[in-house]
């Protein structure tokens, strides 16, 4: 008998083809839509409505079976209680990377191994290789599209018996691939909002879960030179948005965020040269390796945003987590983003951005 993948679906096309793929390949596909957020639009209408109905068409065009499980309360708890939890300290939490470790790879894999998964496929754009018992997960070929940053938490034993069918593919050629097997969904724009919660007016949705209160634009001296909406909209480096006119005896140039003072409801500013937005060592609060090196000290590259190109690192395992020193100073290193570290291909693992000198 064919051995059975459970595919998560998102509506979107590149699980569309994860799931075509393996259908091709000779296994017996099941799709799987995960229902993890439960708000209306001010229509009235559901946000994942459309897609789920997106599930159902590509799979219908695939010929596989397709269901839906509502996680809405396993991620309100696991996920976003912790993503508003971090933006209410005045850091900046990435959801994408909790929901992987605490939805996809867990409450999911459950769900999908009582649909009698043998394995568990997704449409994320990384390798994986099983080897001698252990599980390493690999950078992807396409590294515009890279996503082992989001999947930094998760742990070697959740990769047991996981496919990633794009791990050899190009997003250029999964459009491709979609248009010419007739997947419904071969044009539909790409995500860019927050996991499962989508695209949407940023500050009035926050707004919803954290009191915002007007408070002072300052430079690092205490001088006022306008006024914000609240600390929790704005990160480190941010240029744009902060509404912040000439003044008499500016010199002209941009401004820029420095940092955020929660506690004072402040948000310090400078303007120009931002070369005090540069640092050379982060530090994290834990550590999570998917693939721990031998020695407590090692180099490696090293990544703390999504895209950034790789930096060349010497990291030293702490009681508390990870020192992070590059060979090259970094810009607006933030708080509660992922510092993520590779050896070559292999992503070892990540921790949370604690702070940086």
């Amino acid at each position: 008998m064919a051995k059975r993948v459970v595919v998560g679906m998102s509506g979107g096309v590149d699980s569309a083809v994860a799931a075509s793929l393996l259908k091709e390949q000779g296994f017996d596909v099941v799709g799987l839509y995960m229902s993890n957020w439960k708000e209306t639009e001010p229509d009235g209408c559901c946000t994942g409505e459309q897609d789920w109905s997106d599930v159902a068409r590509v799979c219908e065009v695939i010929g596989i079976p397709y269901y839906s499980v509502d996680f809405s309360e396993e991620y309100m708890q696991r996920v976003f209680a912790r993503f508003v939890e971090e933006y209410s300290k005045g850091r900046t939490p990435n959801p994408d990377v909790l929901c992987n470790r605490e939805i996809k790879f867990g409450p999911f894999v459950k769900f999908a191994r009582e649909l009698g998964a043998d394995y568990i496929a997704t449409g994320h754009y990384c390798d994986i290789e099983h080897k001698d018992g252990r599980n390493y997960l690999l950078r992807c070929a396409d590294e515009n599209k890279d996503q082992t940053y989001f999947l930094n938490q998760v742990t070697e034993r959740q990769l047991d018996d996981v496919l990633f069918p794009l791990s050899a593919l190009y997003k250029k050629d999964v459009r491709a691939y979609a248009r010419e097997h007739g997947i419904p969904v071969a044009a539909k724009k790409d995500s860019t909002g927050i996991c499962f919660i989508g695209e949407r007016r940023f500050r009035e949705f926050l707004s919803h879960y954290i009191p915002m209160r007007e408070g002072d634009i300052v430079t690092a001296d205490g001088k006022v030179v306008g006024r914000h909406k609240g600390v929790y909209y704005y990160t480190i480096g941010q240029r744009r948005g902060l509404g912040i006119g000439g003044s008499a005896d500016g010199n002209g140039e941009s401004w820029f965020v420095l940092d955020k003072d929660v506690a004072n409801n402040r948000l310090v500013v400078s303007q120009g040269e931002d070369a005090v937005l540069y640092k050379k060592t982060l530090t994290t609060e834990g550590f999570n390796f998917i693939t721990r090196p031998d020695a407590d000290e090692f180099d490696c590259l090293v990544r703390i945003r999504h895209r950034q190109p790789l930096q060349e690192a010497h990291v030293t395992v702490t009681e508390t987590g990870a020192r992070v020193e590059f060979a090259e100073p970094q810009r607006a290193i933030a708080a509660g983003q992922y510092a993520v570290c590779y050896d070559g291909r292999v992503c070892l693992g990540g921790g949370v951005i604690g702070g940086a000198e």
